[in-house]
């Protein structure tokens, strides 16, 4: 990429770097959950409207997505931020902390959203600059299946879409590294629910009884032998048990556990397989000792597939702009986005923008009641957006 160019695109990402982060502080301030972002949507679309040469439309009721069509034809590219925020009460005591009790921005979605607002912004000044198209999706409910993504496909976002990126702001790793990830970066998640029936009664007479925790507790110990002993130990499988409810007091047997967790997996195959072989598990244990049970498995989203030119393009960018010393080449995690359901429809790239400081104290992970990102890292978004845009289209 030219000098001239580069230098232009940062210092338009330095001067705006304070709009970036009061609209970063207004959605944290405001935050709303998974498919009722609808002040959230009007802010974003009226923040949009103020920047002139882009045409705006509503895909569904709480999404936005901007157009800017450069005069010279040429590809179209994809640019998403999330919105949704989480049911989590906030800890933090900053200034700009959740003023919505019970939900706060604990994943950095706020940051996506200030980062995609800052480079339509600065992109809508350049129009006359663009080959082909960018196309700007702040999307709804990426925290809640069956996600927003995949409803904003179904209303047609992404046709004549040819190549597709978007970010995370990422705490584990420090500020000034942006991860990126080839092929296979964020797994399927998918999830459970087991009622383990028995046969309640005294706890001082239990052979009264069908001891439901007890083989509640013998299932939940047995579902790990899907991912020890049934399954190819390099073949990437995650199954966790994170919920086990079943009781009211210490002399009562219960008549019945609940259980809830995840499974998390890459290859399709394999996935479409842990359904049987944790039923087949399950009703073993449960037969073997006269109890019953009730079994539901939903698969969630489709694993995040980094595709290897559009990565490849993304890597170079920030060696260009950031220096060999930004790079960071990551592995997968078993962690889920949404994202994937665009990259059914084009090829694209998913990367991570370090947001975590340990010299500041911004160590929390994410999901985390004191979760918040290092305001820096916003310009670093910006300027690796405007970066990749002008190196997917052309100048």
């Amino acid at each position: 990429m030219n000098e001239s160019v580069t230098v232009d695109l940062n210092k338009a990402a330095q001067d705006l770097r304070e709009d970036v982060i009061k609209w970063r502080r207004h959605l944290h301030e405001n935050p709303e959950l998974s498919f009722e972002e609808e002040k959230t949507a009007q802010f974003v679309y009226d923040t949009l409207e103020s920047f002139g040469n882009l045409e705006l439309s509503r895909p569904t009721k709480t999404s936005v997505m901007a157009r800017l069509i450069g005069p010279n034809p040429g590809k179209t590219l994809a640019l998403r931020a999330d919105m949704d925020a989480l049911p989590i009460h906030e800890e933090n005591t900053f200034e700009f902390a959740s003023q919505v009790p019970g939900v706060m921005h604990a994943c950095g979605h706020d940051g996506h959203t200030a980062m995609l607002l800052g480079t339509a912004k600065i992109l809508s000044g350049l129009k006359d600059q663009i080959k082909g198209e960018v196309r700007f999706f702040f999307q709804h409910a990426e925290e809640l299946f069956p996600g927003g993504a995949e409803e904003m496909v179904q209303a047609g976002v992404m046709d004549g879409v040819d190549l597709v990126i978007g970010t995370h702001l990422w705490s584990p790793l420090e500020l000034g590294k942006i991860g990126v990830v080839y092929g296979p970066m964020m797994a399927a998640p998918d999830t459970f629910w087991l009622t383990v029936n028995g046969k309640g009664g005294h706890a001082a007479l239990p052979h009264q009884t069908v001891d439901s925790i007890a083989v509640a507790a013998q299932v939940v110990t047995n579902l790990q032998h899907i991912v020890s002993r049934n399954t190819d130990p390099l073949d990437n499988l995650v199954l966790s048990v994170t919920q086990f409810v079943g009781g009211t007091t210490h002399n009562v047997i219960p008549g019945s556990v609940d259980i809830c967790g995840t499974v998390r997996s890459f290859d399709a195959d394999l996935r479409k397989t842990i359904p049987e072989k944790m039923e087949r598990v399950i009703k073993g244990i449960t037969e073997a000792h006269e109890a019953t049970y009730d079994f539901k498995y939903e698969f969630g989203y489709r694993p995040v597939i980094n595709d290897e030119e559009v990565t490849a393009v993304i890597e170079e960018t920030v060696r260009e702009v950031f220096g060999e010393e930004a790079l960071d080449l990551m592995k997968p995690n078993m962690g889920g986005e949404d994202f994937s359901a665009y990259m059914e429809k084009a090829p694209g790239c998913f990367f991570y923008v370090g947001a975590g400081n340990e010299e500041k104290g911004i160590t929390y992970p994410h999901h985390h009641a004191r979760f918040t990102v290092d305001e820096d890292a916003l310009e670093i978004g910006v300027k690796t957006f405007l970066h990749a845009v002008f190196k997917f289209l052309g100048k």
